[in-house]
């Protein structure tokens, strides 16, 4: 009987597991070395897909921003549902793999998922009459916004000790003790009410802008 022949290869192979590595033990335990035994192959056979951990972690970030959905700058909503759905799902990407955070806010770069996201707000903004200059400023700050939401949890920095809290020492955080446990519904909730703030700040420059008032 033939032996069963191994999987081929490939940059998609090494970006997973290159994944889950990130994902389970952060940036720093990904390498050639690592992943070519993760893998079951020698290293130099990584080097016919990536030359350094840098080329593999910009294409693992790639594959995340790939995730982020796109539709709704081409489905006919309005740019602000249109934001408020993007912004969302980005959001989802990133807190799926947190530890990536730190690749991603290094901006797009030449990645191709990253600019077909850059180019789809961009986009979406000036067909929405935003003025170029301005559309860039939306899309910067719709990233440091998401980027931040992501780079760790409000609820979760806080212990589940009453102690922590004397209220001689915290006289209002008596109920702090109590917001690790409701962690994902804190910072939930933190993130749509920041998300629906800033929409409604941009939609007052918008109504001035269109009203030809100065902004």
């Amino acid at each position: 009987m033939a032996r069963p022949r191994k999987p081929l290869l490939s940059a998609d192979r090494i970006v997973a597991a290159a994944l889950v590595l990130v994902d389970e033990e952060g940036l720093d335990a990904v390498s050639t070395r690592r992943l070519a035994a993760e893998l079951g192959v020698s290293g130099p056979s990584l080097y016919n897909h990536f030359r350094t951990k840098d080329q593999i972690l910009e294409a693992v970030a790639d594959a995340v921003s790939a995730q982020v959905d796109l539709s709704m700058f081409e489905d006919g909503r309005d740019w602000r549902r249109a934001l408020h759905d993007w912004a969302v799902s980005y959001r989802e990407a990133l807190t799926a793999h947190p530890h990536l955070v730190p690749v991603l806010a290094r901006g797009p770069g030449r990645r191709p998922a990253g600019l077909r996201l850059a180019d789809a707000v961009f986009g979406a903004m000036v067909a929405a009459g935003w003025p170029p200059a301005q559309a860039t400023s939306i899309g910067a700050l719709m990233r440091y916004f998401v980027l931040g939401s992501a780079l760790g949890s409000f609820a979760g920095g806080f212990v589940d000790d009453v102690s922590a809290y004397d209220p001689a020492d915290y006289p209002h955080l008596g109920q702090a003790h109590l917001l690790a446990e409701r962690q994902e519904q804190i910072d939930a909730r933190a993130f749509e009410t920041g998300l629906s703030a800033l929409l409604d700040g941009l939609a007052l420059q918008h109504a001035r802008l269109t009203a030809g008032a100065p902004s």
